[in-house]
Formats: structure tokens, C-alpha cells, sequence
């Protein structure tokens, strides 16, 4: 048999594929409730690489109260890295979509930009503050940090103790020592 190629379809997978298969027992509701949200999280990757690119190429937005905006402006307004990977170890590790740290001041500055309506948790920026602290080796009671959430056009702000940095970072540690044991089991 000669199959055809497909090379276009490489990688790609479609809405209704067999490794989704749940859609077989959809009703036409279920079915639309799921493409929408489907495409809410294509839109939300979307804005993602736009804020992105507008924060590399130093573009601010008009000065509005929209999340977009609000989440662009502020990344400019303070030198903010986009789409920073932070690496603990292959068990764990994550990419903050802004950061920064002022070595001379010691803070640390993490932004999130969320587009979807569920809403967010602070616990997410706590453990990309944890993550830079364990790659550079940074004791969080030596700095400060703020962390922002941008969400339905408003900003979420917290300003974690390093306590309780310090304690994500021993739990990073000692689950990632327990997943590596696991691994030797296998």
C-alpha cells in the first residue's frame, strides 16, 4: 500500500482526532462548549506571542485599562524579560512571561498575563520566584519581589515573604530528589 504522505499534518493534531477521542460521546452542545474553548486557548497563545513581541521590540500599547495593554506597558516600564525560562531540573521548571531582577536593589520582578476568565493563582509567580532562586542561587530573604497577575483588566499584586519562597523551594528540592529515586525504580 502506498499511503499518502501528509507531510503538511506532521505534528499538527486535529480538533477531532483520535487522541481526543472523547468527542464520540459529545452532544452538540458539549461539542461547541469544547471548540470554544478550544480557540479561547489558541487566542490566549496568540496574545501570548504578541505581548511577546511587543515587549522585545520595545512597542508600547495605547494607555487603557485593557489586560494587554496594561501587562505590555508594565513590562516596558520596568525592563521586563518576556517569556524567561526558569530551570530547576528536568523534573521541574517553568517559563515566567516576564521577569526581572535588579542585582544593585535586590528585586525580583515576575508578571503573568492571563486570557482566559477562569480565575488565577498567586501560587504559580511563587514558584517562578522559588525557580530563580534555586537556578541563581539566590536566598530569598536576601531580596524582595513583587508579583503581578494581569487578568480581566485588572492587576492581581503580591509580595511573597521568603518564607514562603523558601518553603516551594525545599518542596522543589525534595520532590524532585523523590522523582528521581522513582526513576532509578523503573
Amino acid at each position: 500500500m502506498n499511503f499518502i504522505r501528509h507531510s503538511d499534518l506532521v505534528g499538527q493534531h486535529a480538533f477531532l482526532g483520535a487522541s481526543k477521542y472523547h468527542w464520540i460521546n459529545y452532544d452538540l452542545e458539549k461539542l461547541e462548549q469544547a471548540f470554544r474553548n478550544s480557540q479561547a486557548q489558541q487566542r490566549g497563545t496568540e496574545l501570548h506571542d504578541l505581548a511577546c513581541q511587543c515587549i522585545r521590540l520595545n512597542v508600547h500599547l495605547p494607555t487603557t485599562r485593557h489586560t494587554l495593554n496594561m501587562y505590555v506597558n508594565d513590562a516596558l516600564r520596568y525592563s521586563l524579560t518576556p517569556e524567561q525560562p526558569l530551570f530547576y531540573s528536568r523534573n521541574c521548571f517553568g517559563t515566567a512571561d516576564a521577569i526581572s531582577f535588579d542585582e544593585h536593589k535586590g528585586f525580583l520582578r515576575i508578571h503573568d498575563l492571563k486570557t482566559g476568565v477562569t480565575p488565577a493563582h498567586m501560587e504559580q509567580l511563587q514558584i517562578y520566584a522559588a525557580l530563580f532562586c534555586l537556578e541563581y542561587r539566590i536566598h530569598p530573604n536576601s531580596i524582595d519581589s513583587e508579583l503581578r497577575i494581569y487578568q480581566n483588566d485588572e492587576i492581581q499584586s503580591c509580595k511573597p515573604t521568603a518564607d514562603e519562597i523558601d518553603t516551594i523551594m525545599k518542596t522543589i528540592v525534595r520532590f524532585d530528589e523523590e522523582i528521581e529515586k522513582l526513576k532509578l525504580e523503573e
